[in-house]
């Protein structure tokens, strides 16, 4: 917990700082150290008298030897060299002794750890990998199914109650709804980052409980909101969606996407060290970063969750031009709540409570006098004003 803390601390600095929640945060802290240190106190105590304790009874009992054996010596019942071999045995039975008592602090430290690394390898995985799994046909096409299913993340309420969708290879989908309403749920199903209660999920027809993992992750690919990055260049971080790539399908990459105008005015380019979590990069730069690295990896599906939400406008605007050529030939599913990134999709549905209630083209849809969608774009259209 005080690793915990200090890291949650840390990471989340400056909304302390803007709450002015230091005094708090402290507080929280030296109340964790103080316990950590009661028990560090305890264990060292504990250690101080063991071990110092199992000398001090070898010690006595060389004391009580010299001394009984000297008297007997001294009254010639006893041979020198027989008192002098059993302190020599006394002293080979008591060595080992205090080898093992520091043997066992070390066996406890041990066995604690021990005990937290069994308890995490005892976990049945939520999406166990296929004892006999299916081959993906290739060339992958890309359609998606949804059968059926069921979805829940806790049992007394169901998020997806018998939801039933099918997308053909190559269409654009766009899911939009009020929040809750299950759109980021599909795209982790789809994905298999969770597995549906009932029902099924079927890539080209096969079941996704069937499809090994590393198909699986290479036939579908998801762009998250907040576009994580690792430590390491930016052509590392783009790289990272196809290992073994060339620099110059890297750039390539890049231009696809809009990217590659920023990359080159950054200090020293595709090599740039981006830092920890896209530390050096804006929101909006580490989003383009993603989009460059889906692009690469080349997925025959690809998802979109609130990928565009920390684009300005101008960016956007660029994002959706290269998006155009990056969802081209392939499928895809875009989740967003800002309408301008809807435009591009070949087919728009709403959810409500895990249900679609509006399915079509978006330009159907927004001249449905009174439809739900029609509704969403006019209220997006006022805010721009």
């Amino acid at each position: 917990m005080l690793i915990v803390n200090f890291v949650a601390t840390f990471n989340g600095i400056r909304a302390v700082q803007a709450f002015r929640r230091e005094r708090r945060n402290d507080t929280l802290f030296a109340g964790l150290n103080g316990r950590y240190q009661d028990a560090n106190a305890a264990a060292f105590r504990l250690h101080a008298v063991f071990i110092p304790g199992s000398a001090l009874i070898g010690n006595i009992a060389m004391v009580s030897v010299l001394i009984v054996g000297g008297y007997r010596v001294a009254s010639g019942s006893l041979e020198l060299g027989v008192l002098t071999a059993f302190l020599l045995y006394v002293r080979q039975f008591y060595d080992p002794m205090e080898d093992v008592a520091v043997f066992y602090n070390s066996l406890q430290s041990a066995t604690a750890a021990l005990e937290k690394i069994a308890s995490v390898l005892a976990e049945d995985p939520a999406v166990p990998e296929p004892a006999k799994p299916t081959p993906l046909s290739r060339p992958l096409r890309g359609s998606i199914d949804l059968d059926g299913v069921v979805f829940s993340y806790r049992p007394d309420r169901r998020v997806l109650p018998e939801f039933d969708l099918h997308v053909p290879a190559g269409q654009t989908v766009a899911l939009v709804g009020a929040t809750g309403a299950g759109k980021s749920t599909i795209a982790k199903l789809i994905s298999r980052f969770y597995d549906p209660v009932a029902g099924r999920v079927r890539l080209d027809g096969v079941d996704l409980r069937r499809i090994a993992e590393t198909d699986l992750r290479e036939a579908v690919v998801m762009v998250t909101q907040d576009g994580f990055l690792f430590s390491g260049s930016v052509a590392d971080n783009i790289a990272f969606g196809r290992p073994g790539s060339t620099a110059a399908d890297v750039e390539a990459a890049a231009r696809a996407v809009g990217a590659h105008g920023f990359i080159e005015r950054l200090p020293d380019g595709y090599a740039t060290d981006v830092r920890k979590r896209g530390g050096r990069l804006s929101a909006g730069q580490r989003q383009l970063v993603a989009f460059a690295r889906a692009f690469l990896a080349d997925p025959a599906v690809l998802i979109l969750d609130e990928a565009t939400s920390s684009l300005d406008v101008p960016t956007e605007r660029a994002v959706q031009r290269a998006l155009r050529t990056v969802l081209r030939d392939r499928t895809a599913l875009i989740i967003a709540h800002r309408l301008s990134t809807v435009e591009i999709a070949d087919r728009v549905l709403v959810l409500d409570d895990g249900r679609i209630i509006e399915d079509g083209p978006p330009e159907s849809l927004i001249a449905t006098t009174g439809g739900e969608f029609a509704q969403l774009h006019a209220s997006w259209r006022d805010s721009l004003v």
